[in-house]
């Protein structure tokens, strides 16, 4: 006997198809997964060590090459025509051939201008081609003033004494100007500074002086200073 067949019950469409959207939980894990490697590859950035500067040439010693600068230098000191000037600490100091007016930037002798451009050239040979080729950074303008008077008066006296010295290299108005190319040296290595009595030393008379404080490279594979137009020295602020 044959049973009765009943037709079989067709699935409905809803049952077989799974739903499109993800649930509102793994949306907002998939965005938090996302916020923390963008916030490590944020931190990643942020905190890269800058690279580290390049080595010393092979076989070239820092302290070697500067002492050997240092020493080229003192040995122009002794030459006659120069005596009397002190190295001392990386430091040329003019001593009584250089000084200053009690209470002026202005040059005691007349003579002390023609002497600071006589020898300063001599330096900037040694600074181009001697053992200082590359290892010299910057040279330092040090003008200082006595202990007498006002604190901020002095201040601003040695700063102006230090660009005397400047104006003094820069000028192309006089007969013994320096070369262009030197001036050129000038203007890209020294700096103007000022040391007032905080500093001071000796007696108000030996204060009235300037300093050339050399300063050194760690080592010799640096970037070179970017040029600047050059001053043409036609007139020094400090005269005003």
């Amino acid at each position: 006997m044959f049973g009765i067949k009943t037709p079989r019950r067709r699935a409905s469409g809803d049952e077989g198809e799974k739903p499109f959207w993800i649930s509102f939980s793994d949306l907002m894990t998939a965005l938090m997964v996302l916020f923390l490697v963008a916030m490590v590859v944020a931190l990643m950035s942020i905190t890269k060590p800058r690279p580290s500067p390049p080595p010393p040439q092979p076989g070239v010693d820092p302290k070697v090459a500067i002492a050997a600068c240092v020493a080229e230098v003192t040995a122009l000191t002794k030459l006659d025509e120069f005596k009397g000037i002190e190295v001392r600490d990386h430091s040329i100091d003019f001593k009584t051939l250089v000084r200053f007016q009690d209470g002026e930037h202005k040059f005691e002798k007349a003579g002390d201008e023609q002497f600071v451009r006589k020898f300063v050239p001599r330096v900037l040979t040694i600074a181009r081609s001697g053992q200082c080729d590359g290892w010299l950074k910057r040279v330092v303008v040090e003008g200082f003033a006595s202990n007498t008077g006002d604190y901020l008066f002095n201040l601003n006296l040695s700063y102006l004494r230090s660009q005397r010295i400047l104006c003094t290299l820069l000028t192309s108005q006089t007969p013994d100007a320096l070369s262009l190319v030197d001036r050129k040296l000038v203007q890209t290595l020294f700096l103007a500074g000022g040391s007032s009595f905080n500093t001071t030393f000796g007696t108000p008379a030996q204060m009235r002086r300037v300093e050339l404080k050399l300063e050194f490279w760690d080592n010799p594979t640096h970037d070179r200073p970017a040029e600047i137009p050059l001053d043409p020295g036609l007139r020094c602020p400090n005269d005003r």
